[in-house]
């Protein structure tokens, strides 16, 4: 029987819970908390680079962040959102004031998810 492994960084979204527009959901093997509606934070325990947080925003939004939080950086691979990897001295506070952003609805977090497509099969009649 395959074990389910726990994602090591689900303390950062504790005080999401209250929220009622909360949902997590699985993205890259990792976790995605959205709040109304949009996709703000990603917890990644994973190999480098998906081991920390990623923030989603937008590209033009990048600059006020990184200025306000100097441990978060463009991620690597996804480079339209910003990181701070878990290694980084300021991690925990970091991801603790990103989560009161979200609370707070900050305009600077948060994207809205792209739709998936319907695969063909499933536009099909039976």
């Amino acid at each position: 029987m395959p074990s389910k492994i726990r994602n090591s960084l689900l303390w950062i979204f504790d005080a999401l819970e209250r929220e009622a527009t909360y949902v997590r959901k699985p993205m890259f093997g990792c976790d995605a908390a959205y709040v109304d509606g949009l996709l703000c934070l990603i917890a990644a325990d994973r190999a480098k680079p998906f081991n920390g947080l990623l923030v989603a925003t937008s590209r033009d939004r990048q600059e006020a962040l990184t200025g306000e939080f100097p441990a978060l950086r463009p991620h690597p691979v996804l480079g339209k959102w910003l990181y701070v990897p878990q290694d980084d001295a300021a991690f925990e506070d970091t991801a603790e004031a990103l989560v009161a952003l979200v609370l707070a609805r900050d305009p600077r977090v948060g994207v809205e998810p792209t739709p998936r497509k319907r695969s063909r099969k499933s536009i099909l009649p039976q």
